[in-house]
């Protein structure tokens, strides 16, 4: 089944498609008009089934070999880097995204799934001598066996594969839970990892609202453990569900990322930075510069050229060439969006430049990025996650403030530095409160081989991607043999 050729789109429980009498319409954000499929809403006794086919199909999966869950990664790999172009503009049709950028988050998908499959067949264990004589020791590394993977809208193939693909790796089986407004690319996904050769209920896909599907999933007793990307606001609810049940949780949550400017920054390279960062993908990203802190000697030349860069955006259908920006994902986040520009204004900040709902050929939800500036570190659109493109800037005097400024935030995700000071780079970087940090480059934009993650209220648990992984994925066992 492709989209291509169908309208409706089941849930994939055991291997089998199931339908719904109550779907939900995916509409692309670009062009209202224009609905992508309709996709099944699960409940909670969809849930329920999808656990215990998973639970069931985790005996056989955990026992096969390294090869064989190398064999099926790699072939879903291939597949969908074969149909990046396809699946890149599925993404950015109903995702809002850029198509370059759609399909180089197909590519990455892609990526991850080989990466991973390398990882099935690296070993992980360990050999180690005891403190008594004649006695061996073994450590290894065991699946868990249900893992809940739960992804938000704004990377819909990027995420399900880092979250899935280690799962399958290292032997365990999966129900997955997409978020609603950009069901059709990981719905697809789900479709070729299960083409590549994988047995039924190894992975198994349940659509419906958070509230209902999320929920059931957290609060499983069949469930082991619980991967969650999305807000803080949902966030800790999961974890507590998922601790009462006694699953092991991870969480990523967000950030209010900044990015300083420091006084010897070049200049274009800080503009290039604060754009991409603050406003591409429409800021509709955890690792996004919604802060940019300033020292005051670059401070008005940074401004007025933001103000002319932002001024060049090119702002439409994410399907046309040569664009910057599509639009904002739905109508609930261009509301979100435009309540606080209306807040930074009572606050007392300046809107500089932007903040507009646009127009275009077709009815979308468009709106140009915006940036505030004479903003303090204790305003709310510098203290709460926007997801959205609007950019406060702050002003400093010097590095440290620079400094104490950045870190002075309940989240802690990614931080950024624009400098050609050797020794500010690289104090920044050991004393950055954040567990991503980047010099002279956006605080958006992530290798997908690298372990990602927060601190504070961005993460909870394990990091993600990379060997990293493991760490969640699996369970160490310690194992003493008494060799004579």
């Amino acid at each position: 089944m492709t989209l291509t050729a169908a309208k409706t789109f089941p849930n994939l429980i055991g291997g089998e498609s199931l339908d719904t009498a109550d779907r939900n319409r995916n509409i692309n954000p670009s062009n209202t008009a224009d609905v992508i499929g309709e996709f099944a809403r699960g409940t909670s006794a969809d849930v329920d089934r999808a656990v215990a086919v998973a639970r069931a199909a985790f005996t056989r999966w955990s026992q096969t070999t390294p090869q064989q869950r190398f064999d099926v990664l790699d072939r879903a790999g291939s597949d969908v880097l074969a149909r990046k172009e396809e699946l890149g503009r599925l993404l950015a049709r109903e995702q809002g995204k850029p198509l370059a950028d759609g399909i180089g988050e197909a590519a990455r998908a892609g990526a991850i799934l080989k990466f991973f499959a390398g990882e099935a067949v690296r070993p992980h264990g360990e050999k180690v001598d005891s403190v008594r004589p004649g006695i061996e020791v073994d450590v290894t590394r065991e699946p868990l066996g249900v893992v809940a993977a739960i992804t938000p809208w704004n990377f819909p193939l990027a995420i399900p594969a880092w979250k899935i693909a280690p799962a399958l790796a290292f032997g365990n089986t999966v129900v997955f839970k997409p978020a609603e407004l950009a069901p059709g690319s990981p719905w697809t996904l789900v479709d070729i990892i299960q083409r590549a050769g994988l047995p039924k209920g190894v992975l198994n896909l349940v659509m419906g609202p958070g509230s209902t599907i999320g929920a059931a999933l957290a609060a499983s007793a069949g469930v082991d453990a619980v991967t969650f990307t999305g807000s803080q606001d949902v966030g800790p609810s999961v974890a507590e569900a998922a601790v009462r049940a006694g699953s092991r949780v991870q969480l990523e949550m967000g950030g209010k990322n900044p990015l300083v400017v420091l006084d010897d920054a070049d200049l274009a390279t800080a503009v290039s930075c604060a754009v991409n960062g603050a406003f591409f993908q429409m800021g509709q990203r955890c690792t996004a510069s919604s802060r940019l802190i300033v020292t005051d000697g670059i401070h008005d030349r940074f401004v007025a050229a933001m103000v002319e860069r932002m001024k060049t955006l090119v702002i439409d259908d994410a399907l046309k060439p040569g664009i910057d920006i599509g639009p904002v994902v739905d109508d609930r986040q261009l509301g979100k969006n435009f309540e606080y520009l209306e807040i930074g204004r009572k606050e007392g900040a300046t809107l500089v430049h932007g903040g507009e709902r646009l127009t275009r050929g077709t009815d979308g939800y468009y709106m140009s990025p915006a940036m505030f500036t004479d903003t303090s570190e204790a305003m709310r659109i510098n203290r709460e996650e926007i997801f959205g493109p609007v950019a406060a800037v702050i002003r400093v005097k010097n590095y440290d403030e620079a400094l104490a400024m950045a870190n002075n935030t309940p989240y802690g995700l990614s931080a950024g530095i624009v400098t050609t000071s050797l020794k500010h780079a690289t104090d920044f970087r050991r004393r950055s409160t954040s567990g991503l940090v980047m010099v002279n480059l956006p605080t958006a934009g992530l290798d997908y081989h690298v372990p990602f993650g927060g601190r504070k209220k961005s993460s909870y648990g394990p990091r993600e991607q990379g060997t990293y992984a493991k760490e969640f994925y699996t369970v160490v066992k310690t194992a003493y043999v008494f060799a004579g």
